[in-house]
C-alpha cells in the first residue's frame, strides 16, 4: 500500500536531480453536517505527533476499485457511527506535496443520522467523536485548535459552497 519511491527528475532548466517520496493510494475525508448544523469531528491519536489530532472523519483508499465517495461514507460510519445516504465532492487536498504523492478527496454530506460505529485499528479504538457547530469549527481553525490541513480545507470549501451552514 505505501511505497518509498526514488525518482530522477528533469527540472524546467534541464537540470537532473533525485527525489525520494512516499507513494500511497490516497485518502478521503468527509465534512458531515447534522440537521442541527453541527460538523462531526474526531479526536484521534496520531503516532507521528504522539498526540491527539482533531480532524474530519477520514481514511485511506484501501479497498481496490471502491469509489472515493463510497469510501468516505464508509469511513464516516466506521469511525463515528453516523450514516450518510449521499455525499458531494468538494475538492482534492494535496497532503504534503514535497514528501508524498498522496491526495485527500474531500466530500460533504448533510443531515446524517446516528447509527453504530465500527472502529478498525488501534487509533480508532480510542477515537472520540465531537459535534461542533460549523461556525465554531471555523473559529477553531482560526485560533489553532484545528491544525489538520484536510480539515481546514474541507471546512473552508463547505462553508463557501453552502453559506447557510454558518447560521
Amino acid at each position: 500500500m505505501f511505497r518509498l519511491l526514488r525518482r530522477f527528475i528533469q527540472s524546467p532548466r534541464n537540470d537532473e536531480f533525485e527525489r525520494t517520496f512516499v507513494s500511497t493510494p490516497g485518502a478521503v475525508a468527509i465534512v458531515a453536517v447534522t440537521q442541527e448544523n453541527h460538523v462531526i469531528l474526531v479526536s484521534q491519536y496520531r503516532a507521528t505527533f504522539d498526540s491527539y489530532v482533531l480532524e474530519l472523519p477520514a481514511g485511506m483508499r484501501d479497498v481496490e476499485g471502491e469509489e472515493p465517495m463510497v469510501t468516505a461514507v464508509r469511513e464516516l460510519k466506521e469511525e463515528t457511527g453516523y450514516v450518510a445516504t449521499n455525499a458531494e465532492h468538494l475538492g482534492t487536498c494535496l497532503s504534503s506535496p514535497g514528501v508524498t504523492d498522496s491526495t485527500v478527496e474531500v466530500f460533504v454530506t448533510h443531515g446524517v443520522v446516528l447509527g453504530e460505529a465500527e472502529p478498525h485499528g488501534p487509533e480508532e479504538d480510542f477515537m472520540t467523536v465531537h459535534l461542533v457547530p460549523v461556525r465554531e469549527a471555523i473559529a477553531m481553525v482560526d485560533d489553532g485548535r484545528i491544525q489538520d490541513a484536510k480539515t481546514a480545507y474541507g471546512l473552508m470549501l463547505a462553508v463557501r459552497r453552502f453559506p447557510h451552514l454558518l447560521v
